[in-house]
């Protein structure tokens, strides 16, 4: 609360004051819906960090998170394309499964080009076989 802004995440704020934020430090390694949850150290011993395939049940809350994110940040602002967008920016330095990252991407194309009903009907259905 410390750091809230309102338009953006605090933790940013909280690694600018502090040099790190400790509140996502315990954020991300306790929901599995964070991709950072899932990042290890390569098993073959290459010294490089790797993302391992998340479960889908948790690609889905990720993909809920970000649209919330977008909603929140953004208000009146947030378009069906928001939460791709945000996506874009980072993308390059996301250290993420390819299957994962595959999903994710699926996920966030159906709303921005589908809208958020049909996304999530397509999601329940073929996703989640609910």
């Amino acid at each position: 609360m410390k750091y809230f802004q309102g338009d953006r995440s605090p933790n940013d704020a909280q690694r600018r004051a502090e040099g790190c934020s400790t509140a996502w430090l315990h954020h991300k390694g306790r929901n599995r819906h964070h991709l950072e949850y899932w990042i290890d150290y390569d098993p073959a011993g290459t010294g490089s960090l790797i993302g391992n395939e998340m479960p889908v049940k948790y690609v889905a809350e990720m993909f809920c998170d970000r649209l919330a994110a977008s909603r929140v940040y953004l208000k009146e602002a947030y378009t069906d394309s928001s939460a791709w967008e945000y996506y874009q920016h980072g993308r390059d330095h996301y250290i993420l499964h390819p299957n994962t990252r595959a999903l994710l991407e699926r996920m966030l194309l159906l709303v921005r080009n589908e809208g958020e009903d049909k996304a999530f009907a397509i999601i329940r259905r073929e996703i989640l076989g609910r």
